[in-house]
């Protein structure tokens, strides 16, 4: 196939030395199928801003750490610079992330390389060497459609013990390899403790991943862990370990407004009697 625009400096330097051919194109980038010497690659090219469907993105940027103070004003202004600069944090995040959970023991992609808006990575495969299905293109029984449940739910905690949420997992980013569920698309990855979208997004994870597999398992539907882990992992409780019951119980009790009314009134009286005692000569 033709060689895209931007894997030519790639080929250039001698990091890739073919392009074999085109895998996906998603919302946010393009990805390939490339062969760096005797090993077969993906690389991934981010799509530029204004070219992404991926809506949005701000929720995602809370909590973000820029360490360059002259950075973090120019994203901040919103200058060319610092819209450059914001698209190149952006791009850089999910390989931030593929590193970190990889030394968290979550299945994603190896990255091997990113220069210039390109990720070079590992080619998750099936047991033919093919590249692996995504999950939404398989049918499934439904034993073995609780054992993937299962695996992505302690995927998922692995991830919050590590401080990230994913923010965007559905079947159609999780890859079936040759050794079962590998995870991939991170470059919307949360941090956990600093951003307020956090839960929402997890709950919305754990959702998504019943939801698909329910159709195969329908018990799965009736499960809530995306409640549960977050507890715990709010409480200091959570661990890669740890086994999820998948029900949640919500103790909180409604307030009662007449009491809370009544008190109001009662320290409100006794102002008033203080002050009238105050005032009194």
């Amino acid at each position: 196939m033709k060689t895209p625009k931007r894997l030519e400096p790639l080929i250039d330097s001698g990091l890739v030395d073919e392009v074999v051919g085109s895998l996906k194109s998603g919302k946010e980038a393009a990805v390939y199928v490339v062969r760096c010497g005797s090993e077969i690659c993906c690389a991934k090219v981010y799509k530029d801003a204004e070219q992404r469907s991926f809506k949005q993105s701000v929720l995602y940027q809370e909590g973000r750490k820029v360490r360059n103070s002259r950075r973090a004003r120019a994203m901040e202004k919103g200058s060319s610079y610092g819209r450059k600069e914001q698209e190149s944090a952006w791009q850089n995040a999910e390989v931030t992330a593929l590193y970190r959970l990889a030394d968290a023991g979550v299945r994603v992609p190896k990255p091997y390389n990113f220069i210039d808006g390109v990720l070079l990575m590992e080619l998750v495969a099936d047991s033919d060497g093919h590249p692996a299905p995504r999950l939404n293109d398989l049918e499934m029984p439904a034993e073995l459609a609780r054992e993937y449940h299962a695996f992505l739910i302690g995927q998922i905690v692995r991830m919050l013990c590590d401080g990230l949420v994913h923010g965007d997992l559905s079947e159609y980013n999780v890859l079936v390899g040759s050794d079962g569920p590998v995870i991939i698309d991170l470059p919307q990855a949360v941090d956990a403790a600093g951003n307020n979208n956090a839960r929402a997004m997890l709950e919305r994870d754990v959702a998504n991943m019943a939801a698909y597999f329910g159709q195969f398992a329908p018990e799965l539907l009736k499960t809530n862990f995306g409640k549960e882990m977050w507890k715990l992992y709010q409480s200091g409780d959570l661990h890669p370990e740890i086994n999820l019951t998948g029900h949640f119980e919500d103790n909180a009790k409604p307030a009662d407004l007449r009491s809370v009314i009544r008190e109001i009134d009662a320290a409100r009286e006794e102002n008033e009697a203080k002050q009238r005692f105050l005032q009194t000569p």
